[in-house]
């Protein structure tokens, strides 16, 4: 590591702490010649996701996209701020850890929906609306039956 004030390249780590949930390290190094003290980060360098879309243009992964469509999805219900980060880490946790470095929009979209219909029966049926799943009204009142039901299990299992 070059010294930002002399350019020496010998320098010493004087201390490091983990930061960022543990995805990067903070080092506070001495220059062994001008004995110049900086800070320094050492980061993960993620290789970034390409999302393929429907039309089978490709970008790259936008978090603030997935924010933007879950935010809407959960306008106007009890739903925080602080829940709907949690839901987007956990998203995107998802998508980093068990994905290839191609996905498809179809697939953030599932993973999206899977996340929510934890959450809000609302929300779910609101980003499916957008996202696109139902091709007609049969398959918005086919998906509104199905979240009945799983509620009805779930009160009838409580």
């Amino acid at each position: 590591m070059l010294c930002p004030s002399c350019n020496y390249e010998n320098t010493k780590v004087l201390e490091s702490r983990n930061t960022e949930k543990g995805q990067s390290i903070r080092r506070r190094r001495e220059c062994l010649n001008c004995h110049h003290r900086f800070t320094t980060y050492e980061r993960i360098e993620f290789v970034p996701i390409t999302v393929i879309k429907k039309d089978g243009s490709t970008e790259s992964f936008d978090r603030s996209k997935v924010i933007r469509g879950i935010v809407r999805a959960c306008e106007k219900t009890e739903i925080e701020a602080k829940i709907i980060e949690s839901l987007v880490e956990n998203i995107e946790s998802n998508i980093e850890e068990k994905s290839p470095r191609e996905i498809t929009t179809q697939y953030i979209g599932e993973l999206v929906l899977s996340h929510l219909s934890h959450l809000s029966e609302v929300a779910y049926v609101r980003f499916a609306s957008v996202y696109g799943q139902f091709t007609n009204i049969e398959d918005f009142v086919e998906t509104l039956k199905e979240l009945q039901n799983k509620q009805k299990n779930i009160e009838d299992d409580n």
